[in-house]
């Protein structure tokens, strides 16, 4: 990252939505700095504040005091910095707690959560209308940005390589129920006017989505110029994966849009009330098995989930899509719960080997 320093001209903390709220708990730390987050880049931050722009990086003591990889910056997040003067980085001191965050299992085999944006009003979970739709995909995101704190839109791109439109608007409204549903295209120049009452000042949107959906040409669009790189399509009718790292970034219009890497994958991490509210249909059906501890599995007498299925009211792939998701949160929930258990231990040892070293 380059550390060249600049004025903000013409914007205020509040145009990058610093609310009232985050004042309050920035008052706590009278000696220092807030700035938000908008890159981050091999353990650098791209820091936003009333003095400027300018890299930070975490202080040293910061760094040691945290317990997951969660704790840390994340693009979005309001910080506490000693800003110095001149070139030199800002230093990091706290992050102050988030509004909202989506949070994924982070990818790999390893059992770590990753923030993937904080402090975010609205996410869209872009979907292409050609070869990468994908309904138990969306299934996932929607029960993960419940989970957020923010509120989930569907956003379909590529509207123009779509020939049967209804129906997919259809099968898209049968998983997403609560959830607006936007229909895109960067073909037209009114393709995408849909987004523009999501974009206001001090509003944050995050845009989810796989590679090549075009998340990054509708963010052109709608900062008005050539910001992110983009690629065209592949052979096979699906898009280019471009974005590279996160990025916040400000509408001279009003709002902020947060471009993020496109997902190969989207582990849950502690999203039962994101699971809940998504298939809240069969949550709904589940109250009236004859057995409290019912498993749909289609051998229960008295499964009113089953009996749904068999009535053609509840398709099979959306119930064996609540039941995988439900599955893999559990495990993630028990794989936290024994994370936590070990580092307590190693706290209880720590402390053990300090009090022996005294004596």
């Amino acid at each position: 990252m380059n550390n060249k320093m600049s004025q903000i001209e013409n914007y205020s903390m509040k145009t990058y939505g610093l609310t009232p709220d985050f004042e309050k708990k920035a008052e706590a730390f009278p000696d220092l700095t807030v700035a938000r987050v908008t890159a981050q880049e091999k353990g650098y931050y791209r820091l936003i504040s009333a003095l400027g722009e300018k890299i930070g990086e975490i202080s040293g003591k910061f760094g040691y005091s945290v317990a997951s990889k969660a704790e840390y910056p994340a693009v979005g997040d309001f910080v506490m910095t000693f800003w110095n003067e001149g070139d030199s980085n800002a230093i990091i001191h706290h992050v102050l707690p988030r509004k909202s965050s989506f949070i994924r299992k982070a990818a790999g085999q390893r059992s770590e959560e990753q923030v993937v944006a904080a402090n975010i009003d609205t996410v869209f979970l872009c979907m292409s209308l050609n070869n990468d739709f994908n309904l138990r995909r969306l299934e996932r995101y929607v029960s993960i940005a419940w989970n957020s704190g923010a509120m989930p839109v569907v956003v379909l791109t590529k509207s123009d390589l779509c020939d049967n439109l209804e129906e997919k608007l259809a099968e898209v409204s049968s998983v997403a129920a609560g959830v607006d549903i936007l229909v895109t295209t960067t073909t037209q120049q009114d393709g995408y006017e849909a987004l523009y009452p999501y974009l206001s000042e001090g509003k944050t949107i995050a845009f989810i989505g796989s590679s090549g959906v075009g998340k990054s040409t509708l963010i052109n669009c709608l900062l008005g110029e050539s910001h992110l790189e983009t690629n065209g399509l592949r052979n096979d009718d699906k898009g280019r994966h471009t974005t590279t790292h996160r990025e916040l970034l400000l509408r001279k219009t009003g709002g902020m849009v947060i471009d993020t890497p496109g997902m190969r994958e989207l582990g849950m991490w502690d999203a039962q009330a994101g699971i809940d509210q998504t298939f809240s249909d069969i949550e709904e059906l589940a109250q009236s098995c004859r057995f409290r501890d019912c498993t749909h599995s289609g051998n229960e007498p008295g499964c009113a989930v089953w009996e749904a299925i068999e009535r053609g009211e509840l398709s099979m792939e959306r119930l064996q899509s609540y039941q995988k998701l439900m599955v893999e949160n559990r495990y993630m929930e028990d794989a936290q719960s024994y994370l936590a258990e070990k580092k307590q231990k190693f706290k209880e040892i720590s402390k053990i080997n300090k009090r022996n070293k005294k004596r």
